[in-house]
């Protein structure tokens, strides 16, 4: 476009207008996208170095400080225990901390892990279990209860999971993972609690 400018007594002014930057154009996005993604690596980064410096974190989901311990019965804490909401921080085997999606896992269910077979031929209940779901990339990850694990928080997930939907428990299923339902009641209180609670 060419705008004219007349001012009295002079030759007129002839401009140029460009158009704006397109905010829509992939060389802006794609540019936007990287440098997003590396302020996010950045700050994990520092995130990580944080926690290992304070000897604990806080949890992105209900904000209560968890420090580490050596006593809780498993290597990697991966879930706050008062809430049991874990962070999508591992990507291949626990503790790596390579995955670059860090949402929220929501504690959807509970399993047992699994344990071999018993004299008779039937599967073994080992230890329960949390069944977690990312709340972006819907990965699944099975992670070990720890010793200070809020018992009551546990009881409520387990409650909740009866209430999944059925295509979700299928998806479980057809995974390998055997979400646990009312008739694990008894063996689940008899494990959190070492005996048998039920009313």
């Amino acid at each position: 476009a060419v705008l004219k400018t007349a001012v009295l007594g002079r030759v007129p002014e002839v401009r140029i207008l460009l158009p704006p930057l397109e905010q829509n154009s992939k060389l802006f996005q794609n540019r936007e996208v990287n440098k997003i993604h590396r302020n996010k690596e950045r700050d994990r980064k520092r995130e990580l170095v944080s926690e290992k410096g304070k000897g604990g974190f806080k949890c992105s989901h209900c904000g209560q400080w968890i420090p580490f311990s050596k006593f809780i019965g498993t290597a990697h804490r991966n879930h706050c225990p008062l809430c049991l909401w874990s962070k999508h921080i591992d990507l291949e085997k626990p503790g790596d901390r390579k995955s670059k999606c860090k949402a929220g896992m929501k504690p959807i269910g509970l399993t047992f892990k699994r344990e071999g077979i018993d004299k008779y031929g039937r599967q073994k209940k080992g230890e329960p279990m949390l069944i977690h779901e990312c709340t972006q990339c819907r990965k699944i990850s099975i992670n070990r209860i720890a010793s200070d694990d809020n018992s009551e928080a546990i009881l409520k997930v387990f409650e909740e999971s009866k209430r999944l939907n059925p295509a979700k428990v299928e998806g479980l299923k057809q995974d390998g993972i055997k979400l646990l339902k009312e008739e694990d009641k008894k063996e689940v209180l008899r494990q959190l609690f070492g005996k048998n609670l039920e009313g």
